[in-house]
C-alpha cells in the first residue's frame, strides 16, 4: 500500500517537471500523428512519456545505438493508447529491446500460452510477456511513425498486446469496467474477428490486416492499429467495432485527428 503510494506519487511528479524543449520539434519530424491532435492531448501525451521513460529500460540489440529520438518515437506512440485513462503504465512491461531492422529468433521459445516462435522466423516486433519485454526493429518502428495512415503501425500493435495482458489473459480482451462490458466486447469482436477469418479464407479484400484474423489477441492488436491510423475508414465501415474502441480508449480518432491524411 505504502509501495502503491509512492509510486503514484513519483509518477504525479515526472508528469509535472518541464517538457525538454526539443521533444515537440522531434516528435513532429518522426511521429507526424503528433501533430494531428488536440493541444491538450499532446500535453497530457508528453506527461505520459516522462514516466514511461522513466521506468522501462531500453535497450539496443543487434549493434543499435539508441537515440533519443529513438526512445521518444517509440514512447509517445505507446504512450496514445494511454490517454484520457488510469493507467498503470504497462506493468507487465520492463524492458523494451530495438533491433536495427527484421531480426531472427534464435531457437523455439514459450511466448504465452500455446503461444511458440520458432528459431529462423523473421520478426518485426513481438512481446515475451513471461519475461516482461517487447522486441522492435527499428526500420518497422520509424516507418510505422511517418506512415500514419496505412493501418499498420509495429508499436500500437504490440502495446496493445500488453493492454490485452492486463487482466492475466491472452484472449483479445483488455482489462474492462464492468461484466456488461466485457458482455458487449465478446459479441461484437466475435462477430468481427468471424467476418474478418472468412474474408481471409475468401481472399476477399478487408480494411483490417487479415493477421487479425489468426487468433482474438491479434485481432485486437490488429483492430487498434486501424483505430489510430485509419479511424474514418473503420468508423464508416466497422461501427460497432469501433464504439468498442472508443469506449475502451476513450478516444475518438476519428473526430479529434482533424489532419488526417486523406488517404483514411
Amino acid at each position: 500500500m505504502i509501495f502503491g503510494f509512492l509510486k503514484k506519487r513519483r509518477r504525479k511528479r515526472l508528469r509535472a517537471q518541464a517538457i525538454p524543449s526539443e521533444w515537440r520539434s522531434v516528435l513532429a519530424r518522426s511521429l507526424p500523428l503528433f501533430q494531428r491532435l488536440p493541444p491538450d492531448d499532446q500535453s497530457e501525451l508528453l506527461a505520459h512519456v516522462q514516466v514511461f521513460l522513466a521506468e522501462k529500460r531500453f535497450e539496443g540489440c543487434g549493434g543499435l545505438e539508441l537515440t533519443d529520438e529513438m526512445r521518444l518515437t517509440i514512447a509517445a506512440q505507446a504512450c496514445l493508447l494511454l490517454l484520457h485513462r488510469e493507467t498503470d503504465y504497462y506493468p507487465q512491461l520492463s524492458t523494451v529491446l530495438v533491433y536495427p531492422s527484421s531480426y531472427v529468433m534464435p531457437d523455439e521459445r514459450h511466448l504465452e500460452g500455446p503461444i511458440w516462435e520458432e528459431g529462423g522466423l523473421s520478426l518485426l516486433g513481438h512481446t515475451a510477456r513471461r519475461l516482461g519485454t517487447i522486441v522492435l526493429a527499428w526500420d518497422a518502428a520509424k516507418h510505422g511513425a511517418n506512415n500514419s495512415a496505412d493501418g499498420q503501425n509495429v508499436v500500437l500493435h504490440e502495446f496493445a498486446h500488453q493492454l490485452d495482458f492486463e487482466d492475466f489473459a491472452t484472449d483479445g480482451a483488455p482489462a474492462l469496467a464492468t461484466r456488461a462490458d466485457y458482455v458487449t466486447w465478446a459479441r461484437v469482436m466475435s462477430r468481427e474477428f468471424k467476418a474478418l477469418r472468412a474474408a481471409d479464407e475468401a481472399g476477399r479484400p478487408a480494411l483490417l490486416d487479415t493477421y487479425g484474423a489468426t487468433n482474438p489477441a491479434e485481432f485486437f492488436a490488429v483492430a487498434t492499429e486501424a483505430f489510430f491510423e485509419r479511424p474514418r475508414s473503420l468508423r464508416d465501415r466497422h461501427s460497432e467495432l469501433y464504439a468498442e474502441l472508443e469506449q475502451f480508449y476513450r478516444q475518438d480518432p476519428a473526430r479529434d485527428f482533424a489532419e488526417s491524411a486523406t488517404s483514411d
